[in-house]
């Protein structure tokens, strides 16, 4: 049931996101449909790939899936403050470009 639930919790990330699912998949270059399929827990012939999985976070910036990661394996994930107020204005800037070219 944990693949299921992983799966679940990176769909609602694209789906109910502050950033549209459609400029989602422009940022990590995958197609709108391949990746609904991806997403999709029910689908048994599509999986979601690690390196997909790590776009997304890094493009949503929501990292509830590496929480939920961590806390099924005992640990607790914590931010290396620095280094993420320099990544999100980053990911904030490529957001607004992007959203203008739509």
């Amino acid at each position: 049931m944990f693949e299921k639930s992983l799966t679940k919790k990176v769909q609602d990330m694209v789906l109910e996101g502050r950033i549209p699912a459609k400029l989602v998949c422009k940022r990590i270059k995958k197609p709108y449909s391949t990746l609904l399929r991806e997403l999709n827990p029910f689908d048994v012939h599509a999986k979601l790939g690690a390196e997909t999985m790590f776009e997304i976070v890094k493009t949503t910036r929501n990292v509830s899936v590496l929480e939920f990661m961590a806390r099924e394996l005992g640990y607790t994930l914590m931010p290396v403050e620095e280094t993420r107020s320099e990544s999100a204005a980053k990911a904030d800037a490529e957001t607004r470009r992007l959203e203008a070219t739509m």
